[in-house]
């Protein structure tokens, strides 16, 4: 890759952590319509609001840890990097690379969104970034950047 391109930057996609919130929102309505709507409300039915009051602090923690991982693509490298406090990080040239792989499920073809295997050549080293947009493009080129070295 030459210096004068723009590095390429491969983030998870949110719109599974977006459909979480949704879930949580409608299920915090849900549950406060019904008991509103009941003649005689019992106070205590107050606590099945902590079913998405949970799925929302899930979705929120998983949204952090999405964020700080990603894979930056410049000058001949891929470079991995996940984690809010600690962090790990992992660097590979593009010219050892072996292998690029996607892997869908059923849910993540619908959504055009998959995880994205990258291999580099002569030892076991192996990066995985899980439910990114678009990942058959970002593979194809990873692989003519690849090529291109």
């Amino acid at each position: 890759m030459s210096n004068s391109q723009v590095p390429i930057k491969l983030t998870a996609s949110a719109k599974m952590i977006k459909a979480g919130y949704a879930l949580a929102l409608l299920l915090a309505l849900a549950i406060g319509a019904y008991i509103l709507t009941l003649q005689n409300p019992d106070t205590s039915l107050w606590w099945l609001l902590a079913l998405p009051a949970a799925l929302a602090i899930y979705a929120v923690i998983h949204h952090l840890q999405l964020s700080f991982t990603h894979i930056t693509i410049d000058n001949g490298r891929i470079r991995y990097e996940a984690g809010v406090f600690a962090k790990s990080t992992r660097t590979m040239d593009l010219s050892k690379l072996q292998d690029v792989r996607v892997d869908q499920t059923v849910p993540q073809r619908l959504l055009g969104i998959g995880d994205l295997s990258i291999e580099s050549a002569g030892n076991t080293s192996q990066i995985v970034i899980l439910a990114i947009d678009r990942p058959q493009e970002a593979a194809d080129r990873i692989l003519e950047l690849a090529r291109a070295r």
